[in-house]
């Protein structure tokens, strides 16, 4: 039996998927992001021991919340450093009927074995892919999370020449990937894809920055504001949000 690691759970998800979910957030991240508020699921080799069983059971106790449009999200940390453990919850949800999402920064992907056909095999039991593109410039993207970014975009290419439902989303950093140029060549790449229902501007927040404090990490964005209305209205603007309505909320 396949045992994965988690961080935690959230029962009443209304922001992950369509419909009222049931959040698992996986235990273990690589990336390094400027505005992580998760940063004690980066390591790891903490988190809880759990099967996919077990998550299912404590899922279903909130079934009767989720209408017809709810869920499982497997979101992180990152879980597809979890590969085995996330296919065998999402196949156990898909045998129950349950709906799955996964929420990925997408940086372990590789089209190279073992990863690439355990990913596939995945892909046969996921409802949904909800996709955090952090910033289109690859180098500019290695300055906010630590790595380059050139992977991330080949899976949103494959994603959508396999047609697998996509929800793009982009957190709003003021100063780093807010300007014109990001996001009009942000919308030319979305633009390209056949997949996307829907795009999501998440505006930063420094909601997070005491757990740098408990951990004893730097936070590296200290007196960064959370970006206005106008700046927020002009990415939306920029990224053509209303283009994009072939998804369900309700």
């Amino acid at each position: 039996m396949v045992k994965g690691y988690i961080h935690s759970t959230e029962s009443f998800g209304s922001v992950d998927g369509p419909g009222v979910r049931f959040i698992v957030f996986m235990q273990g991240c690589n990336m390094r992001c400027k505005y992580c508020h998760n940063p004690d699921t980066w390591d790891k080799s903490g988190g809880k021991e759990v099967t996919a069983d077990e998550i299912i059971k404590a899922a279903l106790r909130y079934r009767s919340y989720w209408g017809k449009n709810g869920g499982i999200t497997i979101s992180g940390g990152e879980p597809l450093l979890q590969l085995e453990f996330v296919t065998e919850l999402c196949k156990k949800c898909k045998e129950q009927g349950i709906s799955t999402v996964i929420d990925t920064a997408g940086k372990p992907f590789t089209r190279e074995e073992p990863f690439f056909s355990q990913f596939n095999e995945l892909l046969k039991y996921t409802d949904l892919i909800m996709l955090d593109l952090k910033h289109i410039d690859s180098s500019d993207h290695k300055k906010l999370t630590g790595f380059d970014n050139d992977n991330i975009l080949d899976l949103a290419q494959y994603l959508s020449e396999k047609n697998v439902p996509v929800w793009i989303r982009h957190v709003l950093v003021p100063g780093i990937n807010d300007d014109d140029f990001s996001l009009n060549k942000l919308h030319r790449f979305i633009k390209t894809l056949n997949n996307v229902q829907r795009v999501e501007i998440l505006p930063y927040h420094n909601l997070g920055e005491f757990k740098y404090e408990e951990l004893g990490i730097k936070y590296p964005l200290a007196g960064l504001r959370s970006p206005s209305r106008e700046s927020i209205a002009n990415a939306q603007r920029l990224l053509h949000i209303t283009d994009y309505k072939g998804f369900i909320t309700e």
